[in-house]
């Protein structure tokens, strides 16, 4: 059975490569992307958006988002990991679409109001489009399948501070409303995340199989990416984070998770730390149990889950 999704995105190497997935996958009926600050400013990940879903042959909706944290200042965005553009700053093609009129926001409220009960949102940057969407419609938690989201750390530590994830920490005040609001979330995080690794033969078997011009944009961004976490983290390939997140939704067996409650601090040492208590456990207190239990993944089959994207795009 195909699952409908909305993928809110922030391109961004690693997005690219999930957007690649969601537009080819069977199972997977793309019903729009909306756009956020992260990666790359708002407008350049719309550009990216559209870019991508014209270089795959497909009319898919895109929405724009989020320019900024709900409270915070914003962060520059780490052109040293992505490149100025979000694409490792090769050479792009000029974008012949326009971005959907309405916000992101209210483009997620209107296609799950459409179809109540059917909607998935997949996030793969920080979640001030999903926060906001809450804000126009909080009866959203009732009316979605489900919410999967990339981010957060439970046992890994941070990738951005020694406890805070990246999508958590440029927008811990909306992760904080978007991953206690009580409807069927699962968290997808640095603990699997960190466990799976793109390498050069898959990505030439990803470029073979996507064919020019996707392809290529492809393989030459994830060069770029991929001289970071060399250089940076001593990884000879890349995580392919924002592709997890369909990877749990289509593989959940490829996954290990764990129920249970969800915090995010929004301020301090810290900030953008996601905390966890597991279901029935006990603390010395009961405030780190006072929110809607989810689902959090903890293990994975971090090579199988690296072939599955490789054999999806090839």
């Amino acid at each position: 059975m195909p699952h409908p999704i909305i993928f809110d995105t922030d391109p961004g190497v690693d997005d690219a490569q999930a957007i690649a997935i969601a537009l080819r996958h069977p199972e997977i009926e793309l019903l729009g992307m909306t756009t956020t600050y992260g990666n790359v400013d708002v407008a350049t990940a719309t550009r990216n958006a559209l870019l991508l879903a014209e270089l795959a042959g497909q009319a898919v909706p895109v929405a724009q988002g989020a320019a900024g944290p709900l409270v915070k200042p914003r962060h520059p965005a780490p052109a040293h990991i992505h490149g100025a553009n979000g694409l490792g700053d090769i050479e792009l093609p000029t974008v012949k679409g326009k971005a959907d009129p309405r916000s992101a926001a209210q483009f997620i409220v209107d296609t799950v109001n459409a179809r109540p009960g059917d909607v998935t949102l997949v996030t793969v940057g920080p979640v001030g489009n999903l926060a906001a969407a809450l804000q126009l419609d909080p009866g959203l938690i009732e009316k979605v399948r489900q919410v999967v989201v990339m981010g957060g750390s439970i046992r890994e530590g941070g990738n951005v501070t020694p406890v805070a994830e990246a999508n958590m920490f440029n927008d811990p005040d909306a992760a904080a409303r978007v991953l206690t609001a009580g409807w069927p979330l699962t968290l997808v995080g640095l603990d699997v995340t960190h466990r799976c690794v793109l390498t050069q033969s898959h990505m030439d078997r990803i470029e073979a199989g996507q064919g020019r011009p996707l392809g290529r944009v492809l393989a030459e961004s994830y060069a770029f990416y991929r001289n970071f976490y060399r250089e940076f983290l001593g990884i000879d390939g890349c995580c392919p984070h924002d592709s997890c997140a369909l990877a749990w939704l289509l593989r959940p067996d490829l996954f290990t998770t764990a129920r249970g409650h969800l915090g995010v601090a929004t301020s301090g040492i810290a900030e953008g730390q996601t905390v966890f208590a597991p279901e029935g456990r006990g603390f010395i207190e009961t405030r780190w149990s006072g929110t809607p239990l989810v689902d959090v993944c903890l293990g994975v089959d971090g090579d199988a889950v690296s072939e599955w994207i490789a054999d999806t795009l090839t």
